[in-house]
């Protein structure tokens, strides 16, 4: 079973709930997004056309829910593995921050998300489960791309770059 951790608004464990679940009954959850840098450019990934909300939106490099018991930071190095077969260790949290979403399949996006940036200059590979393209944007493009567009993007994505593109553009 898929779980994720839920926490109160001090980001404080509070138990256990199947994922799924989680976002069916829009209980507060931890999880993450990492947002990998190069110079002045950000790697996008689009998520997979499958995946139980968001599919086909832009988001950042790769984002998910740590397991009971796993660190926010651990999570992330594994996630990355599993999605882009990318191996970055030295992330760093920038910021965190609680978002609610609604979503017209009857889920709810409810999350207290860490966000970790990093820089990463090598190749990936897709995990075709989870990722359907991933492309280098540079960050004065994207910001004014997420301006005109942002229902091409992910709604945390949009809350989450400002913070990890500071002092970046």
């Amino acid at each position: 079973m898929d779980e994720v951790v839920l926490v109160d608004m001090m980001d404080r464990e509070t138990g256990r709930e199947e994922k799924i679940t989680a976002h069916e009954k829009g209980m507060l959850h931890r999880a993450f997004s990492v947002f990998l840098f190069h110079g002045d450019s950000l790697l996008l990934q689009k998520r997979a056309s499958s995946k139980y909300h968001c599919g086909g939106l832009w988001t950042n490099t790769c984002c998910s829910h740590p397991r009971a018991g796993e660190e926010v930071k651990e999570a992330a190095v594994r996630r990355l593995k599993e999605e882009l077969g990318i191996c970055v260790d030295d992330l760093m949290e920038v910021h965190s921050f609680v978002y609610h979403q609604e979503f017209e399949n009857g889920l709810t996006e409810f999350e207290y998300d860490h966000v970790l940036t990093g820089e990463y200059s090598g190749t990936w590979v897709e995990n075709p489960d989870e990722v359907e393209e991933v492309k280098w944007v540079r960050l004065p493009k994207l910001l004014e791309e997420v301006r005109k567009n942002p229902a091409a993007y992910t709604p945390w994505f949009i809350v989450a770059l400002k913070e990890a593109a500071k002092g970046r553009v």
